[in-house]
């Protein structure tokens, strides 16, 4: 009965995010072209080199050709050494800037019917922040639907990012799968259908190995969130040594750190289905664990390093948990943020990852605490050669699109990641735990033209990224917004990427007019309204 019971909540998990309107069929970039040029841009590679530059990168078609330097900082370049342009070319003068491989979201849904996140809203978010490739982790529109945007995509025919589509285990299964070989033959027609991997959330250990086991065996990766509801039986060292690719966010990880108990230490009055509840015992989950360079820590950490396995913590889409006042005034709310989308944010006992129902100092401390061990654990297994990835999550618990993506790279940041191995997770590392390190990922002769160009050094300060771009104050004393991504490049088409994301401001503007919706803090006005005037 339990494993009816977590498939049952978890089909329901992605029923909540219902079927959103498709993308319309307008691709809003130029190209492929037969020949682009880059020239003069300082490259930030993705493989962990430092920066270099000037270089001209040649594009033909859809794959880099050559990548030259072609002098030397603050020298005039020599023209007559520099690649030519071919008829029918196209070049971009990127003197003074950036360029980078494309980001790889790792844990990116595609928008939600709850939220009012449709199709085109996400991607041009997503595009605008430089995202070119995103793993759907649940194809909650459907396998079909996604398959059929991620066509799309590859066909340069919508303005979207690369998608991989990893089905919920069980996805489309008129009953539940109660044996080793119904898993066995769900997983077999799955990979039939296109997928390109499953999303488990946690099942009892032999039918999870066996699902685990015949997708390894198909050549299909995976991923897991492993929910408290099989966590006790099942924890991310089994799931990883019968299979699984990846893991997204940490459940798993502690209560396989545990030392002396099984399970976690809940509360006697505890319900999972009140996300109070969840979310707030799970800020006390890291402390159960053992502690740091412990003998079982390591151990753990190596058991996992031995099977190449891939962690993608998904930092921010739990950093309301700590700060939830500021997650929830985060700038671009008012500019980007859809009133549907805002109202699903509100504190709720029905929505997923509103669970704001009375969130006070001492959730937010153990929360803290919560983040320094976990991310103690992370910056290590990085330092010791494990694989790290950068996944957003958003469009739930007050982390918007894109914006989520790049307070990603932050966190990583905080947690110890050296600039240039933050964008190394957000890049080529995602390349390899989807398999396509041959193709995308860091921008290197004989690889598809999946780049970003920005005017600022990220490696400075990773603000530069956002939509929003980074305050600065300038030597006249004057204050300005500096940096967002210039270009995003996929696929060898070229997009402007603020302008994608003056397409979402006029967007959420019109929504937000025909309602006459502004934003308001939960509660404040009903509360001021109260006050006694003397």
């Amino acid at each position: 009965m339990r494993l009816i019971a977590i498939i049952s909540l978890l089909l329901s998990y992605t029923l909540l995010l219902g079927q959103v309107k498709e993308a319309p069929l307008i691709q809003e970039g130029e190209g492929p072209f037969n020949q682009l040029i880059i020239r003069g841009a300082t490259l930030i590679n993705g493989a962990g080199a430092p920066p270099i530059g000037p270089v001209d990168v040649i594009v033909e078609n859809n794959i880099i050709k050559n990548i030259k330097v072609v002098g030397y900082p603050g020298v005039e370049i020599n023209e007559e050494k520099r690649p030519k342009l071919q008829e029918g070319g196209k070049e971009i003068q990127a003197e003074g800037m950036y360029l980078l491989p494309g980001f790889v979201d790792m844990h990116g849904h595609i928008g939600g019917k709850s939220q009012g996140a449709d199709a085109e809203y996400v991607f041009k978010l997503w595009m605008g922040h430089g995202i070119t490739t995103i793993r759907d982790p649940s194809c909650s529109n459907g396998l079909d639907w996604t398959l059929k945007h991620k066509k799309l995509s590859e066909e340069n025919k919508i303005t979207a990012p690369r998608i991989m589509a990893y089905t919920v285990f069980g996805q489309g299964s008129d009953d539940p799968i109660s044996t080793p070989e119904q898993a066995r033959t769900w997983v077999q027609t799955n990979a039939r259908n296109g997928a390109d991997g499953i999303k488990f959330f946690g099942l009892s250990p032999k039918i999870f190995d066996a699902a685990l086991r015949e997708n390894k065996k198909l050549g299909l990766r995976s991923a897991c969130h492993h929910a408290q509801l099989e966590v006790a039986r099942w924890n991310v060292v089994n799931s990883a040594e019968a299979g699984l690719t990846s893991m997204e966010h940490w459940y798993g990880l502690p209560e396989a750190l545990f030392e002396n108990k099984r399970i976690q230490d809940y509360p006697l009055d505890y319900n999972y289905q009140n996300e109070q509840h969840r979310f707030g015992e799970a800020g006390r989950l890291w402390k159960q664990a053992a502690a740091p360079y412990s003998d079982h820590w390591n151990a753990v950490m190596q058991r996992l390093l031995d099977q190449d396995f891939t962690l993608d913590p998904t930092f921010n889409i739990y950093e309301a948990s700590r700060d939830l006042q500021r997650a929830r005034r985060a700038e671009w709310h008012e500019t980007f943020t859809l009133p549907d989308l805002w109202r699903f944010y509100m504190p709720s006992k029905i929505s997923h990852g509103s669970y704001w129902h009375f969130w006070g100092t001492e959730e937010e401390v153990d929360w803290r605490e919560n983040y320094k061990l976990w991310m103690t654990f992370i910056n290590e297994y990085k330092n010791r050669g494990g694989r790290v990835t950068a996944g957003s999550d958003s469009g739930f618990i007050f982390q918007l699109y894109g914006f989520g993506y790049i307070r990603e790279l932050e966190l990583l940041r905080e947690a110890g990641f050296h600039p240039l191995e933050v964008i190394r997770s957000a890049t080529l590392h995602g390349a390899e735990a989807l398999g396509l390190e041959d193709e995308i990922g860091s921008v290197e002769v004989g690889k598809k033209a999946d780049m970003i160009l920005i005017k600022e050094n990220p490696l400075e300060n990773l603000k530069v990224l956002y939509g929003t771009g980074a305050i600065k104050l300038t030597e006249d004393n004057e204050i300005v917004r500096v940096g967002g991504v210039q270009y995003t490049i996929k696929d060898g088409v070229v997009y402007d990427a603020k302008q994608l994301l003056e397409d979402v401001r006029i967007l959420v503007e019109e929504k937000k007019q025909a309602e006459g919706f502004k934003i308001n803090q939960p509660g404040l006005d009903e509360f001021f309204k109260r006050i006694e005037r003397p």
